[in-house]
């Protein structure tokens, strides 16, 4: 069995790291975090715990690791809503691309990798794998370094072990998260990540680190969680590499479909480069990659944005198992490397609204004093509540939907 960085996320479910925008270098500290996310008493819990430490000392763990990890950690019960509400619909590629890969983060991500050029590259060359997709993925995972997480990794992976739904996967991470620290990898005011567990620049699981981290600095440590983002840049790379990524190869490419295509699409559906021409498919811009057998995805339909992806591709999916999250990777390395939006358009939602249209609805409800959150063009609950509180101050039927009539109602 495949083990994959984060066996049971889908590409949404990273957003609670990746849709928080910001440019700047410092990372949250633990005050930030709500009551639910600091350590409850629970005698269920610490029952559980008992036990495990026993287990856990059976396996090499020292008394002095489980001392020194445990001190201050304890049941998460934030973690454990989170566990049991996952989103459970798939946001829809437009969504997904406006939040992990808008104008402004390609920008900033630019940035981020020209600062890091030489880590990027020399890892490149040791791995094979293009600089582009390691700055992508460290972007879509932790908006290039500023957003890390800040939930503790031993009590997060602590809570999940002892809940039990993944009971087994958890105890093994919370196992190998104490060997991180008994190593010396990091200290456990280090080891901060998401709720599930997943921590550093490119938010690994533990599991996960064992098997692939690097040192590659050479200065003792496998740190993928300070400032210095070249161990993760590596660990990353030897990831995809250990996987079977092939150098030199694309994972894909924008295309354009031809009016009435059948052809089929998904990823079971692989031909040539060369018998997709012949069907009529073209790329978006230049020609078409030739990298051996290809795959048509389009995600939100025939006339809407369309991929051909390759064998990398697939690649990019053991690091995270969502057809989106390897489109969102994929299209922000491509940007990242100097290439333009998408030529597709997505067009109108089902509420007969653009991209350009939704953000606009968001800036003119805060602008009018009903907070709709950050302008991205996504709409969730905040903008859902946004729209009701600007109905009913207004007279209006409450629906918390958006139209049309609402914007033009906005000025």
């Amino acid at each position: 069995m495949t083990v994959h960085r984060r066996t049971f996320l889908a590409g949404a479910a990273a957003l609670s790291l990746t849709a928080c925008a910001g440019s700047g270098t410092q990372r949250p500290t633990t005050t930030s975090l709500g009551p639910e996310f600091r350590p409850t008493p629970n005698a269920s819990f610490d029952s559980w715990l008992a036990a495990f430490k026993g287990r856990a000392r059976s396996r090499g763990i020292s008394e002095a690791t489980l001392n020194t990890a445990f001190r201050g950690q304890g049941y998460l019960p934030g973690v454990v809503d989170r566990d049991r509400n996952q989103t459970e619909f798939k946001r829809s590629l437009e969504d997904y691309l406006a939040l992990v890969a808008p104008e402004e983060k390609v920008a900033v991500g630019r940035r981020a990798a020209a600062q890091h050029r030489n880590g990027l590259d020399q890892v490149a060359a040791r791995y094979g794998v293009d600089a582009d997709i390691i700055a992508a993925i460290w972007g879509v995972e932790s908006y290039f370094g500023t957003r890390r997480g800040e939930i503790p990794v031993i009590s997060a992976t602590a809570t999940l072990a002892w809940e039990g739904r993944r009971g087994a996967f958890f105890e093994s991470n919370l196992i190998d998260a104490l060997r991180i620290l008994q190593a010396g990898d990091a200290r456990p005011d280090e080891l901060r990540g998401s709720w599930a567990g997943a921590s550093g620049h490119t938010q690994l699981m533990p599991n996960a680190f064992q098997r692939f981290a690097v040192d590659f600095d050479g200065n003792g440590r496998r740190d993928v969680w300070g400032d210095n983002p070249i161990d993760a840049f590596a660990t990353t790379a030897n990831f995809l590499k250990r996987s079977g990524w092939q150098n030199g190869q694309p994972w894909g490419a924008e295309v354009i479909l031809p009016n009435g295509f059948s052809a089929g699409v998904g990823r079971g559906s692989k031909r040539s480069a060369a018998d997709w021409q012949a069907q009529g498919v073209r790329a978006a811009r230049g020609s078409l990659p030739n990298g051996g057998s290809a795959a048509i995805l389009a995600p939100m339909g025939i006339g809407r944005p369309a991929f051909m992806v390759f064998r990398n591709f697939d690649i990019l999916l053991r690091y995270n198992p969502s057809e989106n999250y390897g489109l969102g990777v994929g299209y922000l390395a491509s940007r990242l490397a100097g290439g333009g939006p998408l030529v597709g358009s997505f067009g109108s939602d089902r509420y007969g609204l653009t991209l350009a249209d939704r953000k606009a609805l968001q800036s003119r409800l805060t602008r009018a004093g009903f907070d709709a959150g950050t302008p991205d063009g996504v709409l969730g609950k905040k903008t859902e509540a946004a729209i009701a509180a600007y109905q009913r101050a207004k007279g209006l039927a409450v629906t918390g939907s958006p139209s049309p009539s609402l914007l033009a109602s906005l000025g």
